[in-house]
């Protein structure tokens, strides 16, 4: 039975989808602001905002499980130095979704995925 399953599977396999999510996010914490799907929007956000709050506590242990979960070396250091201490003092709610309209060619929606400022 799949009773109280609510995660976003995005139609892929559970490998492609953790490298999926990997890659949006590095690219989100290098960028700070990056467009895609709704779907993926939705599926990046509790990550990021997992990593945002451990960036607030800059430990060793805390790098190196942000290195593991990211694929670039310059995204884990400017979530440490840079992110982590902007948003110590909140409690939460990094990020935020924006619709920015319809994707010419299959029509999929598109939002806008940034941080709080």
């Amino acid at each position: 039975m799949r009773h109280r399953k609510e995660k976003i599977h995005l139609g892929r396999t559970l490998t492609h989808r953790k490298e999926l999510i990997a890659q949006l996010a590095t690219s989100f914490f290098l960028y700070e602001k990056i467009e895609t799907t709704i779907a993926k929007a939705k599926a990046l956000r509790p990550y990021a905002e997992k990593l945002i709050t451990k960036a607030g506590n800059d430990t060793v242990a805390a790098r190196r499980s942000a290195d593991n979960k990211l694929t670039h070396k310059n995204a884990v250091k400017k979530l440490f130095e840079v992110l982590g201490p902007k948003y110590k003092d909140r409690k939460g709610g990094y990020t935020r979704i924006q619709r920015s309209g319809i994707r010419k060619g299959d029509s999929g929606e598109k939002a806008i995925i940034s941080l709080v400022d």
